[in-house]
């Protein structure tokens, strides 16, 4: 789905085909790997999912960049429960760049997510630093596609649910997906990550 302010023509990738939403009762086999074309919605993410056959959907969604609660107006557009929608922030535990996926409900326990890599200290990356790291903007970094692949740390409570919901690489779009799939093409790690 194109939106009015864009004006390049984007590329034609695939993507998985909706279900009902009654299907993904059944758990993340539910997802329907029948593939369609869809104009616009290529992202490094997108592509290495579809090279890797992995299944899929995307979702596409209309909230202000600036707006504050960011991802719990993300999960509202969606219609989904906000525990669901994950946020990807780049931080440096002992200067390295690593990417912390937590739920948007929460806040990232820094603390937590050193002691999950064995080290001792992390921050926030800057916003500079994390773009030019993962080649994607502020409020659209995924986890998956990036320019530099960065060590993951997903929160725990991920592998409760049967899909979850992260950023495509773009602003305006998400990919749901198993977390055992987004684990098995990160590398990541689980733990604990979040603070309410």
């Amino acid at each position: 789905m194109l939106y009015p302010d864009e004006t390049a023509t984007p590329p034609v990738v695939v993507r998985a085909r909706r279900r009902p939403a009654s299907s993904y009762e059944t758990g993340p086999s539910a997802i329907s790997t029948s593939l369609v074309a869809v104009a616009g919605q290529g992202t490094p993410a997108t592509a290495l999912l579809v090279k890797r056959g992995i299944a899929h959907r995307t979702h596409p969604y209309r909230v202000a960049p600036d707006a504050p609660n960011y991802g719990a107006l993300v999960a509202v557009a969606l219609d989904v429960a906000p525990e669901r929608v994950f946020k990807s922030l780049v931080t440096a535990v002992d200067g390295a760049l690593t990417v912390a996926v937590v739920p948007v409900t929460g806040e990232l326990d820094l603390k937590a997510l050193a002691a999950a890599v064995g080290g001792k200290r992390a921050v926030l990356a800057d916003r500079a630093v994390a773009e030019r790291a993962t080649g994607y903007v502020r409020g659209g970094i995924s986890p998956l596609g990036q320019r530099r692949r960065l060590p993951t740390v997903l929160d725990e409570s991920a592998l409760d649910l049967p899909t979850i919901y992260v950023s495509a690489g773009r602003r305006g779009l998400q990919l749901e997906l198993a977390a055992a799939d987004l684990v098995a093409l990160t590398d990541a790690r689980t733990a604990p990550l979040q603070t309410h």
